[in-house]
């Protein structure tokens, strides 16, 4: 009875929480570009989809097979979509968890229309014998499928029309070889200059009808981790602030108070970086320690420490992979105004 009751009571907040996530998903969806030339950064990619693009459309081909990698919210979805837009076709999306069986790449496969495209985001974590299925779907364009089983079974090859396939991933390397050689075009997403932040803050601004004047989208960019998705949450965030304080616009002094609720510093690091960090510092004496060590220490997901807080304490000196493990850099501890350890005296 008391279970029953708490659940009952809990659920209006599980609504509020899934009303939320439903409408944060759709604003996303609202600030993704639409066509290369409003995808700001990345000038590397653009280049060469400038020009692998072109002459697909002018041989009436569909595109080379597309791999995107890099770390997450760094737009690989987006710019899936804007290469399907620009190449006049529909795109069909899945992820590789989803796909369980070599029958559900096989239906995906055959609804395709030619020159579709089919995206699969996380194709990391297909399953191997899915992963198989793919090897002549994308360089033969058909399927080849064993019905039966036991001395009854035969092969079946199945024609399907040309498409393209785009899969993201943000780990590479977990990527087999057959799989990866299949693709004509392997293009890395980079992290974000502070003034292609800067850009897009002032672009999803203009879409939320909201005002930011240059201090305030300067200083959320220096926060927002050279991610966009982070930069158009927090912009959000500091939108949110700036009406329940009856404001108009995003100053600094708006953002230095919202950021100062999340708990977000002058370099982008959360609670949970600066957990990371102290940890280390602290309980391993700044390093080196091993991966799954420091996920048990913290009570963090390898994945997502590896994922999702590593690459960008990377890309800000702060850290370290050796063979051992993970180190601290001098850096951290000037940051976080720690004392040194006697080794970097």
């Amino acid at each position: 009875m008391i279970d029953e009751t708490l659940s009952m009571s809990d659920e209006p907040v599980r609504a509020q929480q899934a009303q939320k996530m439903n409408d944060e998903g759709q604003t996303e969806n609202v600030l993704r570009p639409q066509r290369l030339e409003d995808y700001i950064g990345q000038d590397e990619v653009k280049r060469n989809l400038s020009v692998f693009l072109p002459a697909a459309k002018k041989r009436n081909e569909p595109m080379e097979h597309v791999l995107l990698h890099g770390s997450p919210g760094l737009g690989k979805t987006t710019l899936a979509f804007i290469l399907a837009r620009e190449m006049g076709v529909q795109i069909r999306t899945t992820s590789g968890p989803a796909i369980e069986r070599p029958g559900d790449l096989a239906a995906l496969l055959t609804n395709l229309q030619p020159n579709d495209i089919l995206f699969i985001d996380e194709i990391h974590r297909l399953r191997p014998a899915v992963e198989e299925i793919l090897y002549s779907a994308m360089e033969d364009f058909c399927l080849d499928l064993v019905v039966g089983k036991g001395p009854s079974a035969r092969s079946m090859r199945i024609s399907l029309p040309k498409f393209s396939l785009i899969g993201a991933t943000t780990k590479l390397s977990s990527i087999s070889s057959p799989l990866r050689d299949r693709f004509g075009n392997v293009l890395k997403l980079e992290f974000y200059e502070l003034v292609h932040i800067e850009e897009i803050l002032k672009r999803s601004a203009a879409i939320l009808n909201v005002k930011i004047d240059a201090t305030g989208a300067k200083r959320l960019a220096e926060s927002a981790r050279r991610t966009p998705r982070v930069a158009n949450r927090l912009l959000r965030r500091a939108r949110d602030f700036a009406h329940v304080n009856d404001g108009e616009t995003v100053t600094m002094d708006v953002v230095e108070k919202t950021l100062k609720l999340l708990g977000i510093d002058e370099l982008g690091l959360d609670a949970t970086d600066r957990k990371l960090l102290i940890t280390i510092a602290d309980k391993f004496k700044g390093g080196p320690v091993g991966l799954s060590t420091l996920s048990a220490a913290t009570q963090e997901e390898e994945e997502t420490v590896e994922d999702v807080y590593e690459p960008f304490l990377l890309q800000l000196g702060f850290l370290e992979r050796t063979p051992r493990g993970r180190l601290l850099t001098e850096k951290v501890y000037h940051h976080l105004g720690l004392k040194l350890p006697n080794s970097m005296l």
